[in-house]
């Protein structure tokens, strides 16, 4: 088994704002209850969204959320995860990047990149998600990042 990094993706930027890694797991729960490994709190989130499954000859996702689970904008309800595969929570909720293998750092190093996957300890305090409703009502509401 493979240790797994979840980032949790600005909306706009799709740059990682928070992540999460696990060593070689079973079962990893993503959602908005706070019996979830990875808590994600948006409107559009269920209580159990999701399931990482380790099946021993690769990771495995499994949608449980009644907004459904998006990856390449195609509804999905079971799927192979795949190294850097970007899945979005609800049709317009919170995405969230899974990476197989090293830490998110190590990537990085190794890449030559300077910037860092995870925010400093003081800005994770003060980042949450919220729903923003939009004025025209030809749109989808929106999930954004609330920086306090």
């Amino acid at each position: 088994m493979s240790a797994i990094t979840i980032s949790l993706l600005h909306p706009t930027q799709a740059i990682p704002v928070q992540s999460w890694s696990f060593e070689p797991e079973s079962v990893i729960r993503i959602g908005r209850s706070n019996s979830n490994d990875v808590v994600v709190y948006s409107a559009v989130v269920s209580r159990h969204h999701i399931e990482l499954q380790n099946n021993g000859s690769g990771w495995e996702i499994i949608s449980f959320g009644s907004n459904g689970t998006y990856i390449n904008n195609e509804l999905i309800s079971r799927k192979p995860v795949e190294d850097g595969m970007v899945v979005r929570l609800g049709n317009s909720g919170p995405k969230l990047q899974i990476r197989l293998g090293a830490d998110p750092k190590a990537r990085l190093r190794r890449a030559g990149e300077a910037r860092s996957l995870s925010p400093s300890e003081e800005a994770s305090k003060q980042t949450f998600l919220t729903e923003r409703k939009s004025k025209k009502p030809e749109q989808t509401p929106n999930t954004d990042l609330d920086l306090n």
